[in-house]
């Protein structure tokens, strides 16, 4: 149970911390920097391709086989993707409906609780992650963190662009972020039950994390910028993701 809570407080902050770094730069910055964006979200990209291709999946084919894993892997990508439909008929309906400076606050908490549904399944990766080994479930959980950044300001340019006061505008930046721990604590809980649980778990942390490289990270970073800097951003993750997975 010890085990299980810790899992908890750290999916919590990296969950949490990740969205409020990304807050805070959407409230302090005036004017938000799409080629640091663009770098931000090629980083994660390529650190997430390296923990699927050096640490989930050779951790995962190591205890299970190649079937289990395949099925984790399609389960994964399958949640991420419904998700993904999840926010983005949320969030393009209050798009189309208000226009106003009122309706940006709404759209900014229709983003926010989209986002809050989004993070649950990589919770559950980050708990799976912490079961399977420490250095595992750190990796995924700062790969996470770092993806969540970008996350952060897409809630609160909208909100603080509506007029909401900056204390309550990180205030939903934190609570969105607050089902990462959640999802961890249930990923610790089914990855404790057996190794081919944990293959499941780590498979389906692969799926996920494939879905939102290939789906999210990849295509928002070239649609920010069209320069070098998506390239080099997502080549130094990968690298710093091989290093990572060899400590």
């Amino acid at each position: 149970m010890e085990q299980i809570l810790k899992t908890t407080i750290l999916g919590l902050f990296f969950g949490t911390f990740g969205t409020t770094i990304g807050g805070i730069l959407g409230i302090v910055t005036k004017k938000n920097s799409n080629k640091f964006l663009s770098f931000v979200l090629s980083f994660a990209s390529g650190l997430m391709m390296s923990i699927i291709c050096f640490d989930l999946i050779p951790e995962a084919l190591g205890i299970s086989s190649i079937y289990g894993v395949i099925f984790g892997v399609l389960i994964g990508i399958v949640t991420m993707i419904f998700c993904d439909i999840v926010v983005q008929k949320k969030f393009n309906k209050k798009a189309n409906e208000y226009n106003s400076k009122n309706d940006l606050l709404r759209t900014g908490i229709i983003v926010s609780i989209g986002l809050a549904i989004h993070n649950f399944p990589e919770g559950l990766a980050i708990g799976s992650g912490f079961e399977a080994s420490l250095r595992l479930g750190l990796g995924l959980a700062i790969a996470i963190c770092l993806h969540d950044i970008p996350e952060g300001i897409s809630m609160s340019v909208p909100m603080k662009n509506g007029g909401m006061s900056k204390s309550k505008v990180i205030f939903y930046v934190i609570l969105s972020g607050v089902t990462t721990g959640i999802g961890a604590f249930f990923g610790a809980i089914i990855g404790s039950i057996s190794e081919s649980v944990i293959a499941i778990c780590l498979s389906f942390a692969a799926g996920a994390m494939l879905y939102i490289v290939s789906g999210e990270l990849i295509p928002e970073s070239n649609k920010l910028y069209k320069g070098r800097m998506s390239a080099v951003g997502n080549m130094i993750g990968f690298i710093i993701g091989i290093f990572a997975t060899k400590l």
